[in-house]
């Protein structure tokens, strides 16, 4: 999980190098070069690359592409780690959707956690002149998106082949990013044709490592592991690109994770509960 962690803060910094190129024509140079991952990973596990929930399969991708867009959007225009903050909310709205696609509940505690959360971002936003309202509300909705996108992953658990359901979102992005190609394109020059490559790697590689990460190890653990990518952001914001934050930006920060992570704590503890009272019972 930590290797992912690092993968995934990699392909932000390669992002946010090249700043100058339209956030879309980076999602199609990501999703094409993790499609062909895709492809090779499936063909070796001789699973069907079509799937058989196409419906599901196109609006994860829908989302998930959105999310990605609006993500990358937000990574180009302000500091690394606010950007990472924001979608660290996707958690909280992974809970709340799943009320409506997975007929799941949210506890009031839940929610006391959640406003912690989201009073974190509130602060970042205020105290940080760099962090206009406009890239908020993109960073948030991107956040919505992903807790979207991953309700329905969860909704095709053990229908699908996991590769076909990373492939779908990939293919999406490669179909939209293709499109806007059309009527905004900007040629990378020199190193960012190696930057652009090394976004869709080490996307992949992340990918990959969060996949074994969840399958040797419980969801919780895995994602208070998930937050060391914050650590990552500020490090590398302030070495590669000179960023610096207010005393309070940091509180904000510590806000989001705190609220986040106790809920997550929370929840995995109530399903514990639940699950023992149902064996004694």
């Amino acid at each position: 999980m930590f290797l992912s962690t690092l993968a995934f803060a990699l392909a932000n910094v390669f992002v946010k190098q090249v700043s100058g190129i339209p956030a879309m024509e980076v999602v199609f140079f990501r999703t094409s070069i993790a499609s062909a991952f895709c492809f090779i990973g499936l063909y070796r596990a001789k699973a069907d690359w079509w799937g058989s929930n196409r419906t599901l399969l196109l609006l994860r991708g829908v989302f998930g592409t959105t999310a990605l867009f609006l993500f990358f959007i937000t990574v180009q225009n302000i500091p690394l780690a606010s950007a990472m903050t924001i979608q660290y909310l996707s958690p909280i709205f992974t809970s709340i959707m799943a009320i409506f696609i997975l007929k799941e509940k949210v506890r009031s505690m839940q929610w006391l956690f959640y406003g912690i959360a989201f009073l974190g971002v509130l602060l970042i936003e205020q105290v940080d002149e760099r962090i206009s309202v406009f890239y908020l509300v993109l960073g948030i909705v991107s956040a919505f998106c992903s807790g979207v996108a991953y309700n329905l992953v969860r909704s095709m658990r053990g229908r699908e082949h996991p590769l076909t359901i990373v492939l779908h979102f990939q293919l999406v992005g490669v179909f939209v990013g293709l499109i806007s190609l059309f009527f905004q394109w900007k040629t990378p020059v020199g190193w960012e044709w190696f930057f652009l490559f090394l976004i869709g790697a080490f996307s992949q590689l992340g990918q990959i490592f969060l996949t074994n990460a969840l399958q040797k190890e419980r969801a919780a653990s895995v994602s208070i592991v998930n937050y060391t990518g914050l650590i990552y952001a500020i490090t590398i914001g302030w070495f590669v690109f000179g960023e610096t934050h207010p005393t309070e930006t940091f509180l904000g920060m510590a806000l989001v994770v705190i609220g986040v992570l106790a809920s997550v704590i929370y929840t995995n503890r109530r399903g514990v509960v639940e699950a023992m009272d149902a064996t004694t019972g």
